[in-house]
């Protein structure tokens, strides 16, 4: 198996032990709540692989919802390493004061406010980055939260709305004055999307005019480009999201070249498998083998991406229907792959 980074190299400017509230966390680089993908099996195994927290799935503050499976299954936090971090999603302040208590309830020990999600069905319900728009509301819902439990808020955010409406400055000042411990930064505004390059401007005057922790958020993808960020940011903490998917160990990789300015070999496809087969075990406990197959589809699709032969492997995968087929097509797989000598990128 891949070997977790050692913290104890970790004595550079650039990783450091960030803290939140009460909880000391063994660095500072954080996964990035992703729908549909950080549930507690990816969670965990990102955790086991370098990373300091992870933030769940967003929870909805609608209560009709929170008898769903799919809610139920979210507020399931048995066996995530300390501390826990599950966020919340909503726009009315009573309803995400008691989402946050129910939450806290189930064993979440961080609260997180989501109002960075660009998504338009979430957007048209005046939530999630749309929230942007409305400062008074932002403050209302900050204030209602952080009174409500005795456990650390913190927030997400983007830019602004738009480029027009880029007021993430004033959003850090209401946060810090609401008593938010932590911010979380994405360098886009919510109009765009996930298009163009994150900027990091904005992340550095926030830093430079609030006292509590902000995270960078966007575009961090390699080693040398988390460095940069931190470099030019100056931001307490990095958040790592899609450069995750199919690329767990991307935290180990991080750490470690903040640590050493060296980069860590590439990993052999042995190692990737050890890890994919790994992830889906958890995968088919956690939903059961039905869903667990569906959902592990994507998965493995972004574990093989970077070697040769994927797209065929990945039509084979979309067509398997039981875990047995599934963990022999990817042993057979990678085997191939190790005997070719094929490396990820």
């Amino acid at each position: 198996m891949y070997a977790p980074f050692c913290h104890s190299l970790a004595t550079k400017k650039f990783i450091h032990r960030m803290r939140i509230g009460p909880y000391q966390l063994t660095n500072n680089l954080l996964v990035a709540p992703m729908a549909g993908i950080t549930d507690l099996p990816f969670r965990r195994l990102c955790r086991s692989l370098g990373a300091g927290m992870a933030v769940s799935e967003m929870v909805s503050s609608d209560s009709t919802l929170w008898g769903s499976p799919k809610t139920l299954r979210r507020l399931m936090l048995e066996g995530e390493p300390a501390p826990v971090s599950v966020q919340i999603l909503g726009s009315d302040p009573k309803k995400m004061a008691a989402a946050a208590r129910i939450n806290v309830d189930h064993g979440a020990q961080i609260i997180d406010i989501n109002m960075g999600c660009p998504a338009k069905k979430v957007c048209r319900v005046n939530a999630g980055s749309a929230l942007l728009k409305d400062e008074p509301l932002v403050q209302q819902i900050l204030e209602s939260v952080v009174q409500a439990i005795d456990v650390p808020v913190t927030l997400k955010i983007r830019t602004g709305w738009d480029f027009e409406q880029r007021n993430a400055l004033t959003i850090a000042q209401i946060a810090e004055q609401a008593g938010i411990q932590a911010l979380t930064v994405h360098g886009r505004t919510r109009a765009c999307g996930f298009s163009g390059e994150a900027e990091y401007e904005t992340i550095r005057q926030i830093k430079q005019e609030i006292s509590i922790p902000v995270i960078a958020n966007g575009d961090i993808c390699t080693p040398a480009k988390a460095k940069e960020v931190l470099e030019f940011t100056k931001a307490d903490g990095l958040m790592i999201g899609r450069a995750a998917q199919g690329r767990p160990w991307i935290f180990n990789e991080i750490a470690h070249y903040l640590a050493t300015d060296e980069k860590l070999a590439p990993l052999t496809p042995d190692q990737i498998a050890n890890i994919l087969r790994g992830h889906l075990e958890q995968l088919y406990s956690f939903y059961g083998h039905h869903q667990g197959i569906r959902i592990a589809r994507k998965h493995i699709a972004w574990y093989s991406k970077t070697l040769p032969g994927s797209a065929t492997f990945r039509k084979q995968i979309n067509n398997s229907d039981s875990t047995t087929q599934q963990l022999t097509l990817i042993g057979e797989f990678f085997a191939q792959r190790a005997e070719n000598g094929g490396l990820a990128a």
